[in-house]
């Protein structure tokens, strides 16, 4: 079962709305708060409390800084400058990878709006204290929910004007707008909808906007701005949700010049680099060669470790690649006990019932080599074991 995060931005996204949703979805505030000191930054304080806008309860989450914003600012703050405070501290790596990136999102964006390299860009709003908090404190969340895919919806901007650290600019702010790139969006409210910070942590997580909604609905989180509109409640809602089906890509390329013998290589590389599946189909190409086409079933997320194999470890010039859905069953392992030791069993259910259970390979040839016995000794004592526990499916 793949569980599903989705962004229903009617009122936009900013990093403190998103925070209050994913605290108003389940994330433990102390544990929030617990992770985020582990960063070498002082001088705030969070407060989460439930509130309600609009007629809607949710979660309101502050970032209370303790002396002045300009003390706390940091305005020579660079992105190298982040990186240390990031990598020095005691963060998980997966939530590091996950900080940074967004972080680096922001940092194109503004050296594009200002035609500088990205290390003299200097952060200001982003670089202050609340918008660590707000950027790290986001990794933190995603990362204690154990998300498989997020979502979003279109996502509203807003209209009028922002003052910025660099003047007063028309809504979207460049770096929002920016980064927003190829993002479906609205203007419909008459104020900054969404800040460059939301807009990095919802870009860098999201992989699919849409407004179907093809999933069951677990929980559901609000996350409470701080402007007032008498037409949109300035709220960010959330929706933990789950699916069986997997959004895929495919990643597949002919080679007709590379050694038989380095293909079982090249596979074991990509299945311990995240791929579902891996496999060859002999094709012909052009003049008559024969060939072999190397197919890669594999999660988003993965493609960049999928592609480093796939270009540095055989003689391809180059990949193609598509999305595909793919739809599974429920599975577990459960364990029979042979004389010979004890034998996996992988477990397929479809609306709860157990449809299929499939005696495990690497079991049943280690214990063959272990006892001395034929591979098919272990499978009829497996298959045995499981027709006594009542199960006819093996």
């Amino acid at each position: 079962m793949m569980k599903i995060l989705y962004y229903d931005c009617f009122s936009g996204i900013s990093g403190d709305m998103n925070l209050g949703a994913l605290i108003d979805l389940g994330v433990d505030k102390e544990y929030l708060k617990s992770e985020l000191s582990k960063l070498d930054v002082g001088g705030y304080e969070i407060h989460a409390v439930k509130d309600v806008k609009s007629g809607i309860s949710g979660t309101k989450v502050d970032v209370i800084l303790k002396k002045s914003r300009e003390y706390n600012s940091h305005h020579n703050r660079n992105l190298n400058d982040i990186e240390n405070i990031v990598d020095s501290s005691s963060l998980s790596s997966n939530v590091k990878n996950m900080s940074l990136e967004i972080f680096k999102k922001v940092a194109e964006a503004e050296a594009k709006v200002h035609n500088k390299p990205m290390d003299e860009i200097h952060f200001h709003e982003v670089g202050a204290v609340d918008s660590i908090v707000d950027i790290v404190g986001a990794a933190i969340c995603i990362d204690y929910l154990k998300i498989d895919r997020v979502e979003a919806s279109k996502v509203e901007v807003g209209s009028g004007f922002v003052k910025c650290a660099h003047g007063v600019f028309p809504v979207p702010a460049p770096a929002t707008a920016e980064i927003l790139r190829n993002i479906p969006i609205k203007s419909e409210v008459p104020f900054e909808a969404t800040t460059p910070t939301g807009a990095a942590i919802l870009t860098y997580l999201s992989s699919k906007y849409t407004e179907n909604k093809s999933f069951k609905i677990n929980k559901i989180g609000y996350g409470i701005g701080h402007g007032n509109n008498e037409r949109i409640p300035d709220v960010l809602r959330v929706f933990l949700g789950e699916t069986d089906i997997d959004d895929m890509q495919v990643i597949e390329c002919n080679i007709d010049d590379m050694n038989p013998e380095i293909y079982q290589y090249v596979i074991d590389a990509l299945l311990k680099s995240g791929a579902s599946d891996v496999y060859l189909t002999p094709i012909i190409m052009k003049k008559g060669r024969p060939a072999v086409k190397l197919t890669v079933l594999c999660k988003v997320e993965v493609e960049e470790n999928i592609k480093d194999i796939i270009l540095t470890q055989t003689t391809t010039l180059g990949f193609r690649k598509y999305r595909v859905q793919r739809d599974v069953l429920d599975r577990d392992f459960t364990k029979v006990v042979t004389k010979y030791g004890e034998v996996s069993i992988k477990n397929a259910y479809y609306k709860g019932k157990n449809v299929k259970s499939k005696i495990e390979y690497e079991d049943c040839k280690k214990l063959a080599i272990k006892n001395k016995v034929s591979i098919q000794e272990i499978y009829r004592e497996a298959a045995a074991e499981l027709l006594k526990q009542g199960n006819s499916k093996a």
